[in-house]
């Protein structure tokens, strides 16, 4: 039962890489998919492995997430939405467009 929440967030975080420029696959491999997550938001993408550090990880993902919702021009309330989940279906199928550094919206192929 706990396979079709997952399939959805797994969904959700492809359709975001793809608008990103990046490899979709690359959400279902489990380190690299947290490296990536770190280039998207502006980070350096050794942060991604920093999410494996018990409890500090945590912080690093929180802020990994955030990164990414203010390059596809949100805010914390959806941050929030990504830490539940709800965020990655709503930045990735929503009408949100990359917004790479800068602040001017990069070319990203779209699907």
């Amino acid at each position: 039962m706990i396979a079709v929440p997952i399939a959805v967030l797994i969904i959700g975080i492809w359709k975001v890489f793809t608008k990103a420029g990046k490899p979709g696959w690359a959400a279902i491999v489990p380190i690299y998919s947290m490296m990536v997550m770190a280039e998207i938001a502006g980070k350096p993408n050794w942060w991604g492995l920093l999410c494996l550090i018990p409890f500090v990880g945590l912080i690093f993902a929180i802020m990994i997430m955030h990164g990414v919702a203010e390059k596809f021009g949100k805010g914390i309330g959806m941050t929030i939405l990504m830490i539940f989940g709800i965020g990655w279906l709503i930045l990735g199928f929503g009408s949100a467009q990359y917004q790479g550094s800068g602040g001017q919206p990069e070319y990203a192929p779209q699907p």
